[in-house]
């Protein structure tokens, strides 16, 4: 089996798959450390892995990897990937958001690609039917934008996101006010996207991922495709892709 690690800012979510890409289970950790691996490999037969991170990772967990794996991935700038990278700038590339276009890619061949990535931040990538990586625009998510209203006026309360709050148009309190501004300017905002592809392509593909995605899908009357494990699901293409070279 092949473990499949994506360390974030906040948490660190990790997937154990079979050889034939089926994801046999999923974790989410706060915090994640080499003995989290070891309880891992005792419960699935792992044999290869890969992990990749935004964060400063510890050395043991990477040499935990190393002596539990039969071929291990530090995922980074220079591993070989099934997809053409034409970003300017491929090294300040985020690699869950490479990593994403590479799981897209994987579940929708040969189609051209909008993906969405609700996080922290909120990331607009963009794939070609060709498998090119065109770039992609980041922008603030949703906590990023409630927090900055408290913090950057003399007298907007924080909001706390609340997964299943009923979003008015119009807000008729401040509370729903800023929730609705934020939320439905988010939908908006994807609107813009899919309507300027509409224009640009005969056909794309909108993908949507990340741990506030929900929100975008309950908010956005408009075809696409929610797949929560989108960069385990890359990572796991990256793995198995590296393996092919090696034979």
């Amino acid at each position: 089996m092949n473990l499949c690690i994506d360390q974030g800012n906040s948490r660190t979510k990790v997937a154990v798959f079979e050889t034939d890409g089926t994801m046999v289970k999923s974790f989410i950790y706060r915090t994640f450390a080499a003995a989290d691996i070891v309880r891992l490999c005792a419960l699935y037969p792992i044999q290869d892995s890969i992990i990749s991170s935004v964060v400063h990772l510890e050395p043991s967990v990477v040499n935990t990897l190393q002596r539990l794996s039969r071929r291990f991935i530090l995922f980074d700038h220079s591993t070989p990937v099934p997809i053409i990278n034409d970003y300017e700038t491929p090294v300040s590339l985020g690699l869950d958001r490479l990593a994403a276009a590479v799981g897209a890619t994987h579940l929708c061949p040969n189609e051209n690609l909008l993906i969405i990535d609700v996080g922290s931040a909120i990331t607009y990538d963009y794939v070609s039917h060709e498998g090119h990586y065109l770039g992609g625009n980041i922008a603030p998510g949703i906590k990023m934008r409630l927090t900055s209203l408290h913090q950057m006026t003399k007298l907007l309360p924080l909001v706390e996101v609340e997964e299943n709050m009923l979003m008015p148009l119009f807000g008729r309190n401040t509370r729903d006010a800023i929730m609705a501004g934020v939320i439905r300017g988010i939908g908006f905002e994807v609107k813009g996207y899919m309507r300027t592809l509409d224009e640009r392509v005969e056909h794309y593909q909108t993908i949507l991922t990340g741990g506030n995605a929900g929100f975008v899908q309950r908010n956005v009357s408009a075809p696409m495709l929610l797949e929560k494990h989108l960069v385990l699901i890359g990572l796991n293409r990256i793995l198995e892709y590296n393996g092919s070279l090696n034979q």
